[in-house]
């Protein structure tokens, strides 16, 4: 959650950390500051609300101008949106300015302990007790203040540090929340995510944590935590900015999900060597052959991920699966032994109650399996095997083509288990990958049928109450559906369980209720008849989303019907989903919402 910039050079720092702030919006924020170094002296300006207003406010300044600087977008957490609160925050002497993604979780028992020893606090934030604490701890050489403070904090930070005594660098550091390093000609930044400086490098360091930076115009170089030099491995962004703008659509969702069909693609065809998969990763056959259960490991959308994975998994390969939200795991004691696996899953690799869970899950002797779109990310870096998704950047906070691109990966490996335990044959093999090469195309013509889909948001984007139903892997299809209308839209929706209408959720059915059911599985389709007929008799309008072999069973029962081409059942939420979010963003569109920033949502959650 939440944006640094910084930026270091011989250029005009102000446009280039604005322009860097603006292409970290995605990660949420409610409000915005930057901090340069002006003349001798540090300058900060900080407002509650949009970077546009931070804009107008420097604007209003006369003679501002800088080389050098550090840029913040800030979710509340600790304290009200309010100016005061806004980062950055400053030494009593105004000698030091700090930026800080993350949470100190002894902030309170800091705080108490500097108020003490005479310092005056003008915000109710976590950071600026870092702020203090570096001035406290600062004898001439910040660097080393920063080493000493970075061991009295307790909780995850991402820190920028500009000191007036070094004008022209920027101090760095990070534990458990995401910070890399831009390496430029003439000019180095700092930032949460590659886009901030995508426009002007694309050479990068990730940062490990522990590391302390210190960047200049012209250097870089990078400490661990006692302060000696590391060697860093330079690395090359293998995307353009272009893949990062919005390219002629409305928002940056709509354009996501009109990708989808290529970022399937580029998945899953270098994984296809004569007709069966080859998944790039170092996992041996043997471990493959051992296991005795998997646990997967997510949050929000990688968890339906993973839920449409328990099902396919099981089926193909029958290896028991348990899906774990990451924050659950972390705290239910689970019971794991060094037989089992742990399949981790994260669009950006720094999710932190999903890199907690790993390190518990690593703790306990489990092996780990990453499925990442980020290279590099830290999940990616700490877990014992990797699959990348090649999804591309996502800017929008509902994902979309991430989803789908963890579907196929999941498909794959279900397929390649199920081989290698010899529940299928190679020709059965060669049989599913066929299936999932077909899935972009598939994709292609869900997306093609979006006036449809327009269509029928518009006559149900004023509903106050949607509720999704579906048997299996539709169910799990379902439980993604309702999140991206949830939390674009602000409608309320849920999923459930066909199976358990009876069992309560019956109960909230009545006159014009939407009803969106799932059903795409041909064995189960006279019962999804049944569950219809149960919602439409309390007076539930009914939506069915059905393929190409359900459509007649249930065509008769819908009010409105929309069909996905046939695939490998299992397969369908592949399908399905895509629909979901076309439906889902054209109600959100209806409703005036924004869809690209949802209202209290960030697209990598960093904290817990």
């Amino acid at each position: 959650m939440c944006g640094i910039v910084g930026f270091t050079g011989s250029a005009d720092a102000l446009p280039v950390l604005l322009s860097g702030l603006k292409r970290l919006e995605y990660r949420g924020y409610d409000s915005a500051g930057i901090a340069v170094f002006d003349g001798d002296d540090i300058r900060v300006v900080k407002t509650r609300g949009r970077i546009s207003e931070l804009e107008n406010k420097i604007n209003e300044l006369s003679g501002f101008s800088s080389q050098c600087g550090i840029g913040h977008t800030r979710w509340a957490t600790h304290g009200e949106p309010t100016d005061e609160n806004s980062h950055p925050h400053l030494s009593g002497d105004g000698r030091i300015a700090v930026v800080h993604n993350g949470i100190i979780e002894n902030y309170a028992e800091l705080r108490a302990r500097l108020i003490k020893r005479g310092y005056t606090f003008r915000s109710e934030t976590d950071t600026e007790v870092i702020a203090h604490l570096l001035d406290y701890y600062y004898s001439g050489d910040i660097l080393a203040a920063l080493s000493k403070v970075t061991t009295k904090l307790r909780g995850s930070y991402a820190l920028g540090v500009l000191c007036a005594d070094r004008p022209g660098e920027i101090i760095a550091a990070r534990l458990d929340s995401p910070l890399i390093v831009g390496l430029g000609e003439g000019e180095n930044f700092i930032a949460s995510d590659i886009p901030a400086f995508l426009a002007h490098t694309r050479d990068y360091y990730t940062v490990d944590d522990g590391e302390i930076i210190c960047l200049s115009k012209d250097s870089v170089t990078v400490y661990n935590s006692d302060l000696e030099p590391v060697e860093k491995e330079r690395m090359t962004v293998n995307w353009s900015v272009e893949a990062a703008e919005k390219g002629g659509y409305e928002h940056f969702m709509l354009k996501e999900i009109n990708e989808q069909p290529k970022a399937v693609r580029d998945t899953v065809s270098p994984r296809l060597e004569n007709g069966r998969i080859a998944l790039d990763t170092d996992i041996p056959e043997e471990l493959l052959k051992s296991l005795s259960r998997i646990h997967i490991i997510a949050c929000g959308s990688a968890y339906h991920t993973g839920t449409v994975a328990k099902y396919v998994i099981e089926s193909l390969a029958k290896i028991p699966v348990e899906v774990d939200l990451a924050s659950e795991f972390r705290y239910r004691e689970p019971i794991v032994s060094e037989r089992d696996l742990c399949i981790v899953i994260s669009q950006s690799g720094e999710t932190a109650d999903t890199l907690a869970a790993m390190r518990e899950a690593k703790r306990r002797g489990v092996r780990t399996l990453a499925i990442i779109n980020v290279v590099g990310s830290t999940i990616a870096r700490e877990a014992d095997f990797v699959l990348y998704t090649w999804a591309g950047p996502e800017i929008a906070v509902a994902t979309t083509k991430a989803y789908s691109t963890q579907l196929v990966m999941l498909y794959m490996l279900a397929a390649r288990l199920a081989v290698a335990r010899g529940h299928i044959s190679p020709d059965e093999e060669k049989t599913l990958a066929a299936e999932i090469s077909l899935i972009p195309e598939k994709i292609d013509k869900v997306i093609g049928n979006t006036d449809t889909l327009s269509y029928l948001a518009s006559r149900f984007h004023n509903h106050k109450d949607i509720f999704f139903l579906g048997r299996g892997v539709d169910y799990a299809a379902g439980l993604e559906g309702s999140l991206k209308l949830k939390e674009i839209s602000y409608i309320r929706s849920e999923a459930y369980a066909a199976g358990e209408l009876k069992h309560g959720t019956i109960a909230l059915i009545q006159n014009d209720t939407l009803v969106v059911a799932i059903a795409t599985q041909k064995a189960l389709a006279e019962k999804m008849v049944s569950n219809i007929r149960e919602v439409k008799a309390r007076g539930a309008c009914v939506l069915t989303i059905a393929s190409e072999d359900t459509r007649d069973a249930l065509a008769a029962v819908s009010d409105h019907l929309f069909t996905v081409p046939a695939c490998f059942e299992k397969f369908s939420p592949s399908l399905t989903v895509p629909a979901m979010q076309i439906f889902a963003y054209y109600i959100a569109v209806a409703r005036g919402c924004s869809i690209d920033k949802p209202r209290n949502l960030a697209k990598s959650v960093t904290v817990e």
